[in-house]
């Protein structure tokens, strides 16, 4: 009710007044990120709980929580490139805002079949949402194609490629390591009967 004419607002008003607000929300949410440097993580999903990104900002890992990640796993070796933070300093800002943190460290090229190991015991260990990260998104959305592919209950290839694919990332080069992995999941199966 307004104070001076004891009228009511109409719904009209009122949704003028909700856009200019939201309006108001963005742009100053919009400055506040420009001025300060911090820039949301960009992120693409492969699952419900898996999702990957590129090297995380250490100003941005505060703002994870908030968009529903538990667990922050670094596939990025450290002194890779001299303007990364080592492991221990993102580990330390992960802890800060109250997420799990992982460190298995991907080589470019080949991905060792230890690493996937360590992955998939990392991804098993660690709470969901899980945010998997290293320079490009690259390596850590392969290596979880590899992890996917190996659970015995995992997506198919064509659906794992899709993920991989929506997430910005190519993994058709592990066409052959993902189709070996298939077949091991049917002779295990087969072994369990």
């Amino acid at each position: 009710m307004n104070a001076k004419t004891g009228k009511h607002f109409s719904n009209k008003s009122i949704f003028w007044l909700a856009v200019v607000l939201g309006i108001m929300f963005v742009v100053g949410l919009a400055g506040y990120t420009h001025y300060t440097g911090v820039r949301p993580v960009k992120f693409a999903r492969l699952t419900t709980g898996i999702a990957v990104t590129e090297q995380i900002q250490l100003k941005a890992i505060p703002y994870l929580p908030a968009e529903g990640f538990a667990t922050v796993i670094d596939l990025r070796p450290d002194g890779e490139a001299a303007d990364e933070p080592p492991a221990v300093v993102v580990e330390s800002a992960v802890h800060a805002s109250r997420m799990n943190f992982a460190y298995v460290p991907v080589p470019h090229g080949d991905i060792p079949a230890g690493a996937v190991t360590a992955l998939a015991r990392a991804m098993a260990e660690n709470p969901k949402p899980i945010l998997l990260y290293c320079r490009s998104g690259r390596r850590a959305a392969r290596t979880w194609s590899l992890v996917e592919v190996s659970r015995s209950d995992g997506l198919d290839a064509a659906d794992i490629l899709a993920a991989v694919k929506a997430g910005g990332q190519s993994a058709e080069d592990l066409d052959t390591a993902i189709a070996a992995r298939i077949a091991n999941r049917s002779v295990a199966a087969g072994a369990m009967k």
